[in-house]
């Protein structure tokens, strides 16, 4: 019979084709006819005990395999390539055999057979389904190249996504910040150093990011709290002080709802951030370990940072002062856990200055980076500011 001609398409030409047997009166005539058909790159092996070898060595795309070989049966080479294939690459291998005994298929199909040859071959049927299987593998490689690309830009989307939450989260809380801390980097240098308590004090290094990025927006609820009160020169009266008292929870307000667990967990630290251990703070009844540990850390981080640095109402302390006040507080306003955490950081950074605490966030892991500049906001309200950030953010979570 004369030999069909059913050319591959151009993709196809080129395909790798492996052939295994030791008959070269089957070889022979199977490699002719593959390659008249237009493919190019045809190669034959008639050793059963090398035959693994000659599949890595090749790399093929289909492999036409004999069951009975002298020495070594298909069978069991079968078995060893289906360890060789790495899953994914989805190698065709087609098992060439003269045998009628249905126990032969059903081993080879449940080591990793694709499909059958039956000897002596049709050659119409034998490129009609070497065409198929390479046709099929083509498609399925596609596919896989297409969804990795796809999957690359989910990953950059995800990602860019997630460094526009960690400005947002930046530039929301400089809405609060820049009122009383011109710098802006209250707010920043709170988020650090919460971070690296958290990490001495052994948290999963997921919490601690969470905190570092959580942190600086403990006292957005500032946003409520008018001027003439948050920046009154001198002390507050009982009622001033009670107006200050609900910056917790109108932060508590401005951040809940989320499904975003690093909003959430900026909730608890904004309604938290000024209990005490002694339970002589904001919330009565509230003490110890009934205070969440997100706020009780963040409570020594904010105490800490505001005693080094000025504001109208008061004068700055010295770092090493300030590092005695909070080691003083241990067990009454403080955490005693959390205490020895921060003093422990101390230790090793020299009191904690300001330049280390920036510098340090690189350390913690993405959307750690140093602080934004406070933003220019001319004549606008910290309330119109903070509306043109929930619109910003609004624009970026609809893409």
């Amino acid at each position: 019979m004369a030999v069909p001609t059913i050319h591959p398409p151009e993709e196809l030409e080129s395909a790798r084709i492996l052939i295994i047997d030791d008959e070269e009166a089957v070889t022979g005539p199977l490699e002719r006819m593959i390659r008249s058909a237009g493919y190019v790159d045809v190669r034959v092996h008639r050793d059963a005990n090398t035959a693994v070898q000659a599949f890595r060595d090749a790399q093929p795309d289909l492999v036409f395999l004999d069951v009975h070989m002298p020495v070594r049966s298909g069978l069991d080479i079968l078995t060893e390539l289906s360890r060789e294939i790495p899953e994914g690459v989805g190698v065709r291998i087609v098992v060439i055999t003269g045998d009628p005994n249905p126990a032969v298929q059903e081993h080879a199909l449940a080591h990793g057979a694709t499909d059958f040859l039956t000897k002596p071959f049709e050659s119409i049927i034998v490129l009609l389904r070497l065409r198929n299987h390479l046709q099929s593998l083509h498609v399925e490689r596609e596919l896989r190249r297409e969804k990795g690309s796809l999957e690359e830009r989910v990953e950059q989307r995800t990602r860019a996504l997630a460094e526009a939450q960690v400005e947002i989260l930046r530039r929301l809380a400089l809405a609060a910040e820049y009122r009383d801390d011109v710098t802006g980097h209250h707010a920043e240098r709170v988020g650090v150093l919460s971070a690296l308590i958290a990490d001495a004090m052994g948290l999963d290094s997921d919490l601690v990011r969470l905190i570092r990025r959580a942190a600086p927006l403990h006292d957005v609820g500032k946003i409520g709290i008018p001027d003439a009160i948050l920046m009154k020169p001198g002390p507050l009266s009982s009622a001033e002080f009670e107006v200050m008292k609900t910056h917790t929870t109108i932060g508590g307000r401005i951040l809940s709802g989320s499904r975003f667990e690093v909003l959430q967990v900026a909730r608890t630290i904004a309604l938290s951030h000024h209990e005490r251990w002694d339970g002589e703070g904001y919330t009565p009844g509230l003490d110890s370990d009934s205070i969440p540990l997100v706020g009780r850390i963040v409570a020594v981080a904010d105490v800490f940072d505001s005693l080094c640095h000025e504001r109208p109402y008061k004068a700055a302390r010295p770092p090493r002062e300030a590092v005695e006040v909070i080691a003083r507080a241990s067990g009454t306003a403080f955490d005693p856990a959390v205490v020895e955490a921060f003093l422990n950081v101390a230790s090793r950074h020299a009191l904690i200055d300001v330049d280390m605490l920036i510098s340090s966030a690189e350390e913690l892991g993405p959307g750690t980076a140093s602080p934004v500049e406070a933003p220019h906001v001319g004549d606008l309200t910290a309330r119109e500011t903070l509306a043109k950030l929930v619109r910003l953010g609004t624009v970026i979570a609809q893409g």
